[in-house]
């Protein structure tokens, strides 16, 4: 690549797709906007790589391929299941075989019954293949089975020896145990570098924790060629507190280990909360506090592109229908289900779901929960709007709710909904997680409700119903809410920036 432009470089990642992540979008177009030629790098959804404009930056979405395996998903289960296909697939090829050829023989009965045949001397002719079909299905049916046993030990990783090896990596290798417990991060490495390379960045802005090590390792490849670059870390959570968006039980240690190793690379922090800083430094020993740049949503900020759908419109109903809305990440521990339980008790009141899969299995599960609950008319799933769009869209609900449940990370941030919901002067109901309900008390622009309880939920929400001006009054101080704009945290993201090009 050719630059022809003598401002300094600044490359973003991200292990996703960009489009329904506000915050990187924000990034990029800001530090564009403040003078820096910026790159940003996600995923592509597919094998094809996909490029377009972010005000003046450019953002690119790079092919990813899922090779790497752990040693134990490819090991032969010969020695403790002699029975077992060597590979799970091998097993559903061979089923389906069988079935082929049930599926053939029935073919031919009804041919020849077709064409007249006499059906007791074929059936005769027959019942050698049909016994030695039906004999060899069951020897396929017995080994696909042991081979499905082998597969869900090794994803739950129970055995004796499947835990001796975990710890025995962990022990012996320490911060560079992932690269036996999740060799996958190296498929993040690989799908990246090489577009890194290429832009020869200036700074390098690496989102949460997958990619602080594709970060790390492109400024070490750097200093090799003789070029200084800085990293920065945007830590969204606090690794040791998620729940692990994989299940499997390796995945989990091996994101603190990697992060653990990588940690150190890092020329600046940046995180979301103020307590999450603290944590941060506590836990890997930083000599500074990390800069908090909260994820608040652009104001006044002027974009191309049609105006917000009509919220009310999309879910069929009047301006004078009460509607709940939940904007956000759809999962259980998020209090989706919570919403759903709590309408029978809330007379007329519709519920908008704005979330980025409206056809994942997880909301079919809530349509079919409302379905039984008898409230299915007065549930909504919406796709997201664009980013700049959210809050004017918002705002078109009655009230905003967060009812996680209690979690380690949930406890610790303001999260984006929470501030989108505010610019879009909507009373709040939130679950007494440690730092929102703390906010919500103080300010008073919202009711907290107990975690997991449907029915103080609708209690909530009732009382905010009944009297919602009370709750925005909060909004009429302007102060509160300029606090909480993008252009306020955007500055403080590019403070770190000009510290560290300017060393």
């Amino acid at each position: 690549m050719t630059h022809t432009s003598a401002r300094q470089r600044v490359v973003m990642l991200v292990h996703n797709g960009v489009h329904g992540d506000s915050r990187v979008q924000k990034q990029a177009r800001s530090a564009a906007e403040a003078g820096w030629d910026v790159l940003l790098l996600g995923r592509a959804p597919g094998k094809e790589e996909v490029s377009w404009r972010l005000g003046g930056a450019e953002a690119r979405l790079l092919p990813f391929k899922h090779v790497s395996t752990r040693a134990h998903e490819v090991r032969s289960p010969r020695l403790f299941a002699p029975l077992a296909y060597r590979f799970p697939a091998m097993g559903k090829q061979r089923l389906q075989l069988a079935r082929t050829w049930r599926a053939q023989i029935g073919e031919i009965m009804a041919r020849q019954a077709a064409e007249g045949s006499d059906g007791a001397l074929q059936k005769a002719a027959l019942l050698p293949r049909r016994v030695a079909v039906k004999v060899a299905g069951k020897w396929i049916g017995l080994r696909a089975n042991s081979t499905r046993k082998v597969a869900g030990r090794r994803a739950q990783m129970t055995s004796p020896l499947d835990r001796f090896t975990t710890a025995f990596w962990l022990k012996t290798m320490g911060d560079r145990a992932w690269r036996r417990l999740d060799p996958s991060l190296w498929d993040i490495e690989i799908a990246f570098r090489a577009a890194i390379d290429e832009f020869e960045p200036d700074l390098i802005h690496a989102n949460d924790f997958q990619m602080l090590g594709v970060g790390a390792r492109a400024k070490l490849r750097a200093r090799v060629k003789g070029r200084e670059v800085k990293l920065v870390w945007d830590a969204h959570e606090f690794l040791p507190g998620i729940r692990p968006w994989n299940p499997h039980p390796r995945w989990h240690p091996a994101q603190l280990a990697h992060e653990s190793e990588y940690g150190p690379y890092a020329d600046a922090v940046v995180t979301v909360s103020e307590t999450l800083a603290d944590l941060l430094r506590e836990r890997h020993g930083l000599t500074e506090t990390p800069q908090v740049v909260m994820n608040t949503p652009e104001v006044d900020e002027v974009h191309d592109g049609a105006a917000p759908p009509s919220l009310r419109e999309q879910c069929g109903i009047g301006a004078d229908t009460p509607l709940m809305v939940y904007s956000g990440a759809a999962a259980p521990q998020r209090g989706l289900a919570d919403m759903v339980r709590a309408l029978p008790l809330l007379d007329g009141v519709h519920c908008a779901f704005v979330v980025g899969k409206p056809q994942s299995a997880f909301m079919s599960e809530l349509r079919a929960l409302a379905a039984e609950l008898g409230v299915a008319g007065r549930v909504h799933v919406l796709p997201y709007v664009e980013y700049w769009q959210v809050v004017p869209y918002l705002a078109q609900a009655d009230v905003g709710l967060i009812p996680i449940h209690h979690f380690p990370n949930h406890e610790l941030a303001l999260i984006t909904k929470f501030f989108e919901y505010a610019h879009a002067r909507l009373p709040i109901v939130v679950s007494d997680v440690e730092t929102m309900s703390a906010v919500v008390r103080r300010t008073g622009q919202g009711e907290v409700c107990r975690a997991e309880d449907p029915r103080d939920l609708a209690r909530a929400v009732a009382a905010v119903l009944a009297d919602p001006k009370a709750y925005r009054k909060a909004y009429e101080d302007g102060e509160l809410l300029d606090q909480w704009t993008w252009a306020s945290q955007a500055e403080n993201l590019h403070a770190v920036y000009r510290g560290l090009l300017a060393r």
